[in-house]
C-alpha cells in the first residue's frame, strides 16, 4: 500500500510538470529593435534589446565584453513594477551583431533568453535603401484572470510603411527553445492580436512570437509569394490569477491619456509630455507600470479611491537610441490590470546645417546667422521663432536673429548634467493656406554645463507635505446619534447618499427617531444589554487649513483587532451598502457617517473600525477636490490637488450593546503626519479637556486612532522643466 501511494505521488508530480504552467527561468518580456548598418550593406545590424527580468533585478556586468560594440543603457529612473509578484525590472542594451543572429543571453543567474532574428539584408526596390525591420512595443508583464477571456493588441510600427504581421515562433526553424504552444492562447496574425480564452489554470506562461514586415499589396491582389522582408523576436509573459471580480472590472484609461499607437514627433532637445488618467471602481491603482526609453520621467503619481493619474515626459538629448521609441504602460491594482497601451516617440532626422551657419551662445541670448543661399525655395517672410514677437531679419546675403534665453519662447530643459536652452526657427503659414512649397523646421540649442547651470530653471521642487498641511493628527470616533463634537449636525441630520436609493435617504431623514432627537440621545432609554441599532462614525482631523478637505477612501469593520476577517463599510469613497449615509456638516476637514448596525456583518458584542483617509487642498481656491462617489468624477482633478499620503487609522474596541456609562477618561492614541509617520505614544486625556476623545456612554473605548501604514507619498520633487 505504501509503495502504491509513493508511486501515485510520483505520477502526480510528473503530471504537474508536463501539463502545468511554464516555470523555466525565462524573461517576462523581450523585444529587439533592429537598425541595419549602411557601412557594410546591412550584413551587420545594431540590435536594441529591451528585456523584462523577474526580481531581484539581475546585474548586467557580463553582458558586454571588451572587444564588442556593445552598450548597456543606464537610467537614473529605473523601470520596475510589483505585479505580478515578486516584481520585475527592465534592462536595455544595444549590440552590433550579424543580420541573421541566434544566441542565448543570460541576465544574471536566474534569467535566460534564446534570441533568433532574420533581419536581411534586403535592399528595397522602391527606394534603393536597406529595409528597416518592424518595431513592436513591449508591454509590462501581462495579467489576466482565470475564466475571463481577454484580447491583447500588440502595438507595431514600421519605418518603411510596410504591413506588419505576427506569428508564433517555430522551434523547427530554431526560432525558440522549449516554446510550448498553449491551447488557451490564440493569435490573429494579420492584426497582431493575442486572445486568452480564459481556460487556463492559475500560473505564469510564456509566449514566443516573431514579427514580420511585408511589402504592402492592394487588397484585390492575390499575390501568393509575399515573403517577409525580416523576422524579429517578441517574447511575452502571461500571468493567470484568481479573482472574485467581474471580467469587466479592470481599470480604464480616461481623460487626457493618449490613444493607443499615438505618435509624438520629437526634435533635438525638445521635451514631450503627456498625462495618463485611470478610473478603477473595484480596487485602487497601486502603480502605473511603464516600459520605456532611458531617462523617461514618471512623476506626480496619485491614486485616490477610484482615481489615478501620472505624468510622463522625455527630453531628447544626444543619444544612440533607434528613431522609434515605444512607451508602453498599464495601471495595476491588487488583482486587476488595465488594457496595456503604447505611445510612440519618433526622433525626427535632422539634416546637417549648411556651410556658413553660425549659432553663438552668450550669457543672455543666442545669435543665429545663416546664409540666405542655403534657404533656396524657402519663403523668408514666413520664418518665425517660438514667439513671433522676436524679429527675424534678413538681407540679400544673410538671415539673422537674436534670441533671448528668457524670452522669445525659449525653453530650458535639463539633459543629463547640462542645462539646454532651446528654440525653433520654422515656417509659419496661415491655417487657411495650402502650399506645395518647402518649409523649414530648424531646432536651435545652447548647452550650458551643469557646473554653470544655476538658478530657478535648473531644479523645480514641490512643497513638502508638512509645508502644505502642517502638523496634522487624524483619528476615528464613534458616538450615539445626537452626541459627539458635531452633535449639532447629527441631532437633526441631513444626509448625503453614497450610491443609495433616494427613497432610503428620505426614510432615514424623516425617521422620528432621528428628527426628534435632542441633545439627550433617544437610545439612553434602551435596556442595558440590548443591541445598539445606530452609531455615528466620526473621521476626524485637526488640520487648521481652511481649504483642507477630508477624503475617506475605504472603511472596514471587524470583530478582531487584527482585522484578520473584515467586512467593507465604504469602498472607493462610496458606501458598500444602504446601511451607511454621510451626515452633511459644514466641516471640510472631518467626515461623519451614520451606520445602521442591523446590517453590519459583525454579530458579536463589539467591533473595530479601520479607515484609509487623505487630506486634499486644491491648487486654486476656485477648484474642488475630487468627489469620489459621483458619476462625473475625473482623474484630471487629481492633478489640480495637493494630497497627503494615504493613511490607515483604527478605532479601539466598539461596544455594540448598551452598557454602563463609560469612565470619564479615555485613552487616545495619536499620530502626527510627519515624513516618517512614526506613531506618538499613547496619552490619557480627560473628556473635559478635549471633546474629540469622548466616547458614547453606551459604547466604551471608542475614541482611538493610529496611523498604521503609509500607502504612497503624492507630494514629491519634480525634475521637469
Amino acid at each position: 500500500m505504501r509503495r502504491k501511494f509513493k508511486l501515485s505521488l510520483l505520477l502526480l508530480g510528473l503530471t504537474l510538470v508536463l501539463f502545468g504552467p511554464a516555470c523555466e527561468a525565462s524573461s517576462l518580456g523581450l523585444t529587439v529593435h533592429v537598425v541595419p548598418l549602411d557601412s557594410d550593406g546591412g550584413n551587420t545590424v545594431r540590435a536594441h534589446f529591451t528585456a523584462i527580468a523577474p526580481s531581484p533585478c539581475p546585474s548586467l556586468s557580463g553582458l558586454c565584453s571588451a572587444e564588442e560594440d556593445c552598450l548597456v543603457h543606464t537610467t537614473s529612473l529605473p523601470f520596475n513594477g510589483t505585479k505580478p509578484s515578486p516584481g520585475w525590472c527592465v534592462h536595455r542594451w544595444q549590440k552590433t551583431v550579424p543580420s541573421n543572429y541566434k544566441a542565448t543571453i543570460n541576465l544574471g543567474s536566474n534569467t535566460e533568453m534564446y534570441v533568433s532574428m532574420n533581419a536581411g539584408p534586403k535592399v528595397r526596390a522602391n527606394s534603393g535603401r536597406l529595409n528597416q525591420p518592424a518595431y513592436v512595443g513591449l508591454p509590462p508583464p501581462l495579467r489576466v484572470r482565470a475564466n475571463c477571456p481577454h484580447h491583447f493588441d500588440l502595438s507595431v510600427k514600421d519605418l518603411d510603411g510596410d504591413r506588419v504581421t505576427c506569428r508564433f515562433a517555430r522551434p523547427d526553424d530554431e526560432e525558440c527553445h522549449s516554446c510550448t504552444r498553449h491551447s488557451f492562447i490564440e493569435l490573429n496574425e494579420e492584426k497582431c492580436m493575442l486572445t486568452f480564452t480564459g481556460n487556463a489554470p492559475v500560473g505564469q506562461y510564456f509566449i514566443y512570437l516573431m514579427a514580420e514586415d511585408h511589402i504592402p499589396a492592394p487588397k484585390i491582389s492575390h499575390i501568393q509569394d509575399n515573403k517577409p522582408l525580416s523576422s524579429v523576436p517578441v517574447h511575452l509573459s502571461l500571468t493567470v490569477e484568481e479573482s472574485a471580480y467581474s471580467c469587466t472590472d479592470e481599470a480604464l484609461a480616461t481623460g487626457d491619456t493618449p490613444k493607443e499607437d499615438t505618435t509624438l514627433f520629437v526634435l533635438p532637445y525638445q521635451e514631450v509630455q503627456f498625462n495618463t488618467d485611470f478610473t478603477s471602481q473595484r480596487e485602487s491603482v497601486l502603480e502605473v507600470a511603464v516600459v520605456g526609453p532611458p531617462e523617461l520621467y514618471r512623476v506626480g503619481f496619485k491614486s485616490i479611491g477610484p482615481l489615478a493619474a501620472m505624468t510622463m515626459a522625455w527630453i531628447r538629448s544626444e543619444n544612440k537610441l533607434p528613431r522609434l521609441l515605444p512607451i508602453c504602460f498599464a495601471a495595476e491594482t491588487k488583482s486587476l490590470q488595465s488594457e496595456p497601451r503604447c505611445v510612440w516617440l519618433y526622433q525626427r532626422e535632422m539634416r546637417t546645417l549648411p556651410d556658413g551657419t553660425v549659432l553663438t551662445c552668450e550669457k543672455t541670448a543666442m545669435t543665429l546667422v545663416m546664409p540666405v543661399a542655403s534657404l533656396r525655395d524657402i519663403n523668408l517672410e514666413e520664418l518665425q521663432l517660438n514667439s513671433p514677437t522676436c524679429p527675424v531679419t534678413h538681407n540679400s546675403t544673410h538671415l539673422t536673429a537674436t534670441i533671448s534665453l528668457t524670452g522669445c519662447g525659449t525653453k530650458a530643459v535639463h539633459s543629463g548634467l547640462e542645462l539646454v536652452y532651446t528654440n525653433t526657427l520654422q515656417s509659419v503659414r496661415p491655417y487657411t493656406m495650402v502650399s506645395r512649397k518647402p518649409s523649414l523646421v530648424l531646432p536651435l540649442a545652447c548647452r550650458i554645463p551643469g557646473v554653470q547651470a544655476k538658478g530657478p530653471q535648473y531644479k523645480l521642487g514641490m512643497p513638502t507635505e508638512r509645508d502644505t498641511f502642517g502638523e496634522v493628527r487624524m483619528w476615528l470616533e464613534l458616538h450615539m446619534p445626537g452626541e459627539g463634537p458635531l452633535a449639532e449636525f447629527t441631532r437633526i441630520p441631513r444626509f448625503r447618499a453614497l450610491r443609495m436609493a433616494q427613497g432610503r435617504v428620505r426614510r432615514e431623514a424623516e425617521s422620528p427617531s432621528e428628527s426628534n432627537s435632542t441633545s439627550t440621545s433617544t437610545y439612553d432609554s434602551e435596556a442595558i444589554g440590548s443591541r445598539i441599532t445606530k452609531l455615528d462614525l466620526y473621521v476626524m482631523s485637526d488640520c487648521s487649513i481652511a481649504r483642507a478637505e477630508m477624503m475617506v477612501i475605504n472603511c472596514t469593520e471587524s470583530e478582531t483587532e487584527d482585522f484578520a476577517v473584515s467586512y467593507p463599510i465604504m469602498e472607493q469613497g462610496c458606501s458598500s451598502s444602504e446601511s451607511t449615509l454621510e451626515v452633511v456638516t459644514t466641516q471640510t476637514n472631518s467626515k461623519v457617517y451614520r451606520l445602521d448596525l442591523s446590517s453590519v456583518k459583525t454579530k458579536g458584542s463589539r467591533m473595530y473600525v479601520q479607515c484609509t483617509v487623505n487630506l486634499c487642498i486644491t491648487t486654486l481656491p476656485s477648484q474642488k477636490c475630487p468627489s469620489l462617489c459621483t458619476s462625473s468624477v475625473e482623474s484630471r482633478m487629481l492633478v489640480n490637488s495637493l494630497l497627503t499620503s494615504s493613511s490607515t487609522i483604527r478605532s479601539g474596541p466598539v461596544s455594540l450593546v448598551v452598557t454602563t456609562p463609560a469612565p470619564t477618561t479615555t485613552a487616545v492614541i495619536t499620530t502626527t503626519m510627519t515624513a516618517t509617520f512614526t506613531p506618538a505614544p499613547a496619552t490619557a486625556t480627560t473628556a473635559a479637556n478635549t471633546s474629540n476623545s469622548h466616547a458614547p456612554e453606551q459604547a466604551s473605548s471608542m475614541a482611538a486612532g493610529v496611523i498604521l501604514t503609509t500607502i504612497g507619498v503624492f507630494l514629491q520633487v519634480i525634475l521637469l522643466y
